[in-house]
């Protein structure tokens, strides 16, 4: 009881003490003390204000969980292989990134934080997800190679982190890296066979084309990666990348017998 009562007198006092340290300690009846400074006993409590805590029900792939409260949860600024489903077939390295985040996450607690956008087109909560004990889960998913950095404008709080750690993952040939699946794929290969899915394709940029919706910086007469208006402001002039071999990633868009894979942010597009 007396337990309960110091803690409720800590929770009214928290407003107060948001911007300073919290200090706890236990004299010699064993009582419990909190203040705003301390003494040679004392240490600091660690608060996190606005923290909610919420059981992950289930995991439904590498990059999506359910919560206790219903939410369902798309992790922001990465992506990871398909698992077999409804209409849709496993992807390379699918199943390792859900066994992954099952073992981590199922049945414990975690914390969110979000970002510009907070649902997306399916009603699901766009989060970065934290362990109990603070771990990045998006950024550990990158880490290991389960998943790939996926970028969303105007989503990039931890954009530079995310990346840092794929150039890791991908110099060290972990998870999708070292995947014949993922390998990069010549620009002048590719056709109606083979477009499916995320993709690593590479060549020289010929040139530029403008249309009323779209920019495009073309491998060639057939493919191209597209830059919506939305995102070409991130992008230094289109121009400079004529003449440049690179490589893009990302998914590709069919439309007859061409091909466009969208580039949503510079770091989609790495020069060779």
């Amino acid at each position: 009881m007396k337990s309960t009562k110091h803690c409720l007198w800590l929770l009214a006092l928290l407003p107060a003490l948001l911007n300073a340290e919290v200090y706890q300690w236990t004299d010699q009846q064993g009582r419990r003390h909190y203040a705003d400074h301390g003494n040679e006993n004392a240490k600091v409590v660690s608060i996190d204000p606005g923290v909610t805590y919420y059981r992950v029900e289930k995991v439904f792939d590498g990059d999506t969980i359910l919560l206790s409260d219903g939410q369902k949860v798309r992790f922001l600024g990465i992506n990871t292989p398909e698992v077999a489903g409804r209409n849709k077939s496993a992807e390379a390295g699918g199943a390792q990134a859900k066994a992954w985040l099952k073992q981590k996450l199922e049945h414990r607690k975690v914390f969110l934080q979000g970002d510009v956008e907070k649902q997306d087109k399916y009603q699901r909560t766009l989060a970065y997800v934290f362990s109990e004990d603070k771990e990045h889960i998006n950024l550990e998913l990158v880490k290991r190679g389960l998943a790939t950095v996926n970028i969303y404008p105007p989503n990039f709080r931890y954009l530079d982190t995310l990346l840092a750690a794929q150039r890791s993952a991908e110099q060290a040939r972990l998870g999708i890296w070292g995947e014949d699946a993922y390998a990069p794929l010549a620009a002048e290969l590719l056709d109606e066979n083979n477009y499916q899915g995320w993709k690593r394709l590479t060549g020289r940029i010929r040139g530029v084309k403008k249309t009323a919706k779209h920019s495009y910086l073309q491998f060639s007469d057939t493919v191209s990666v597209s830059v919506e208006p939305i995102s070409a402001g991130l992008f230094p002039p289109l121009e400079t990348y004529v003449g440049k071999d690179v490589e893009v990633r990302g998914w590709v868009k069919r439309s007859k017998q061409r091909f466009a894979v969208q580039a949503r942010h510079p770091a989609d597009i790495v020069l060779r």
